[in-house]
């Protein structure tokens, strides 16, 4: 294209048209007019339209000169918009393209030689020339396309010439691979089964080798197991688990249809010798350590100890031939311990021998059950732990529970017996020695200090080693001997006092020495019973009698309760008193037996009465003293009756039956009741001492509470008394004249009331 038509032309056409069309208005419009609006109506603003005109502009500007290029290029790009509407109107609709081919021809071999000298020139021969100018130029491009086609053709050529030769190449190299496969064909089978017979014995002998070190010792572990210059430890344990483990897994595999196999048996053969060679070491090794470890006054268990009498539990036989060894090292040992503790005392003097104290003979005996206490139960405490036995929650003091010989567990039938066998030679010098004390005594008290010591150990060893154990029989028969010893001397001690007589020329009515030296000794009795018996069950809430049948059942190996002390040593005091007070009454008549009696018994129950467990005898003595009680106060009664003038006349009252009326009885007539009253009021007068709680008799109780008690009882039976006699007057039936005036005439004048507060009583509602 070579260029867009001059902006001022077209504006001026333009103008010069607007000025025809507004004076056509009255006209139809023609074509022209019609095709120049839709020109200046078309709108050159798309993207796609603008770049073809673009494409098309450089097209022609190539197409010119250089010089005439620039020019029609730059003219191009300031003409207007209006201009290249209208060249593209012309350029759309075109020339009148019936024009020959030889003006086009002519054209456009004149076209790239034009130089554009009028304004818009190119424009027109581009409108014009366009077509023709397409297809020269596609023309052009396929011409330059073949060729390079036709070199691209000639490299083809060469290319198929090389592949055909390759190809050829090729297949000779497959023939010769062929005849290559076809000879060494033999020679790969070959290869194959030698390889496939290789993997076969790998195979096999990593299966031979797992078999191996699954059923069978490596030197080093069979060498654990029977060298003696490797010592049982954890290394020697481990080969006799993997032993163990062996046989197990070798029954398994003997378990199949098949049944045993010769690798099986031999391998049953072979690690049975072996495991036996380890007992056997164990065995030894156990015995020796046994004999060292028992040799010890410190007795501890290692863990390897412990775990080879673990294994050799499989083994009873060997187990009990080296607990053997250990029982045979233990009595040994413990008896010559003992006997150094008897004589030579700790090291270095500390602590001091237990014979350096055999002048006081509780601690003396209580020194050396200690010593026995203290060594079984650290031999206890050594075979628990040997046995590798838990604790069993039971509290420190607390009794065992000990199972039937045939329900026993083994461990705890190895315990006994081992603790049995341990302190049995201990026993021996112990109770020669505990007896020779016992015999020595000649104090009940000591023997029965004695005695509840040796009662309070042998419960002790009872609930720690059982009733059948050696050392508990041992402690029950010499426990047997001390309370045989002191029921002796207090038997002997009571028929000493059933022997004692009363001085005659005594005239006191306390008790006497016999009866105080005896109750003396049974007051420490008590103390000792009472201390050995504990504090906490003597609460006074506690049932007595429960308590006392319960402390005698814990005693009752020898009779120990104090139902049997009481019986012995209570009764005879009593029998004393009412014998030899009745004996010293016929000697001396106006000695008074009854407060004697009386005195004696409240001592004997003052003493009695601080100890819980005394309740059967302070029964029996409280029985005896409301007897005595009774006895004086109704002869209290009787004395102050017949003092005050009225005992005749209360017994007449009381003994009428009423046959005849009251006052025509002899004894009873006005006359000698109204001579008893004035009596009875003169004594009231007169006596105020006996009325005051005072009597001469019964003011030598040495228990004043007893004596308060007998007085008010006889008052009371003394107003009673005079009001039986007042009712009984007061009768119409007894013709009683002038009752009131008869009673009321002599103090307390016939009112009972005033009687009971003369004496200082409460009445009694009937």
């Amino acid at each position: 294209m070579s260029g867009p038509i001059p902006y001022s032309d077209s504006s001026s056409s333009i103008s010069s048209q607007r000025k025809s069309s507004s004076s056509w208005t009255s006209q139809a419009r023609n074509p022209v007019s019609l095709r120049l609006y839709k020109v200046l109506g078309t709108n050159f603003d798309d993207e796609a339209t603008r770049e073809a005109l673009q494409t098309l502009s450089e097209l022609y500007v190539n197409s010119s000169s250089s010089g005439s290029t620039v020019d029609a290029s730059s003219k191009v790009k300031e003409t207007p918009k209006s201009n290249a509407h209208f060249d593209g109107a012309l350029l759309e609709d075109g020339e009148d393209e019936d024009d020959d081919e030889e003006e086009r021809a002519q054209s456009s071999i004149g076209t790239s030689k034009l130089v554009e000298n009028t304004p818009g020139e190119a424009a027109a021969r581009a409108r014009k020339n366009l077509k023709r100018d397409m297809e020269l130029r596609l023309a052009e491009g396929s011409r330059h396309f073949l060729k390079v086609l036709s070199e691209v053709d000639e490299r083809l050529v060469a290319l198929q010439k090389h592949v055909s030769a390759m190809h050829t190449s090729c297949d000779e190299a497959e023939k010769q691979l062929q005849l290559s496969n076809e000879a060494s064909k033999s020679l790969l089978e070959r290869a194959g089964n030698l390889r496939e017979e290789r993997q076969e014995v790998e195979d096999r002998k990593s299966i031979v080798s797992l078999f191996l070190s699954r059923f069978t010792l490596t030197e080093e572990e069979t060498e654990a197991l029977t060298s003696r210059d490797v010592p049982v430890g954890k290394r020697f344990f481990q080969a006799m688990d993997k032993t163990e483990q062996i046989r197990e897994d070798c029954r398994v595999l003997m378990a199949g249809e098949d049944g045993p196999t010769r690798a099986g048996k031999d391998i049953m053969a072979s690690t049975a010798s072996q495991l036996e060679q380890g007992y056997e070491k164990i065995f030894r090794w156990c015995s020796y350590e046994f004999r060292q470890v028992g040799r010890d006054s410190q007795l501890e268990v290692s863990t390897i100890m412990r775990e080879g009498v673990r294994r050799l539990r499989k083994r009873p036989e060997l187990l009990n031939e080296s607990l053997a060894a250990l029982s045979l090292t233990r009595q040994t040992t413990l008896t010559s311990s003992f006997l150094t503790a008897l004589t030579r005392g700790g090291p270095s003097g500390l602590p001091r021998p237990i014979e350096l104290h055999a002048h006081d003979p509780l601690r003396y005996i209580g020194d050396m059950l200690a010593w026995v206490h203290q060594a079984i139960a650290a031999e206890r405490e050594f075979l628990e732990a040997l046995f590798s036995i838990k604790e069993d929650g039971r509290l420190i003091g607390s009794a065992r529970e000990f199972a039937e010989k045939g329900k026993m567990s083994e461990e705890e039938e190895w315990i006994r017996e081992l603790m049995d066998a341990a302190v049995g030679k201990v026993c021996v010098p112990l109770k020669i020695r505990v007896q020779q004390t016992i015999r020595s005594q000649e104090s009940s008290i000591m023997s029965y200090k004695i005695a509840n010591l040796l009662q309070f150990y042998k419960a002790t060893m009872t609930k720690t080693i059982g009733d059948d154990a050696v050392l508990s029989v041992t402690l029950k028969e010499i426990t047997d001997l001390a309370y045989q010893t002191f029921f002796g001397s207090i038997e002997a001690q009571c028929r000493s006092l059933a022997q004692a007589t009363l001085d005659l020329d005594d005239t006191s009515l306390t008790p006497p020495i016999p009866i105080l030296d005896h109750v003396q000794i049974l007051r420490e009795i008590m103390a000792v019973y009472q201390s050995y018996l504990g504090d906490d069950e003597l609460d006074d809430g506690d049932d007595e009698d429960n308590l006392i049948g319960d402390h005698n059942k814990s005693h009752a190996a020898g009779n120990t309760g104090f139902l049997k002390i009481g019986d012995v040593m209570v009764q005879p005091a009593l029998d004393m008193c009412l014998d030899a007070g009745e004996t010293k009454k016929r000697q001396r008549p106006e000695w008074d037996k009854d407060v004697f009696v009386l005195n004696c018994l409240s001592y004997l129950l003052s003493v009695l009465e601080p100890f819980a467990f005394t309740k059967p005898q302070r029964k029996v003595i409280q029985e005896a003293i409301e007897s005595k009680v009774e006895e004086l106060t109704e002869e209290h009664y009787l004395d102050i009756m017949t003092d005050a003038g009225l005992n005749q006349i209360a017994s007449l009252c009381r003994n009428h039956d009423d046959s005849e009326p009251l006052s025509h009885v002899p004894g009873i007539q006005p006359a000698q009741l109204q001579s008893a009253l004035a009596s009875f009021s003169r004594w009231l007068s007169t006596s105020i001492e006996v009325v005051s709680s005072s009597s001469p008799r019964l003011s030598r109780l040495t228990l004043q509470r007893l004596h308060t008690q007998i007085h008010h009882a006889a008052l009371e039976r003394m107003a009673k008394a005079y009001g039986m006699i007042c009712e009984r007057v007061r009768r119409k039936e007894n013709k009683y004249e002038a009752a009131a005036t008869l009673l009321g005439a002599e103090r307390p004048f016939g009112q009972v009331g005033l009687l009971w507060q003369i004496f200082g009583l409460k009445e009694e509602e009937e």
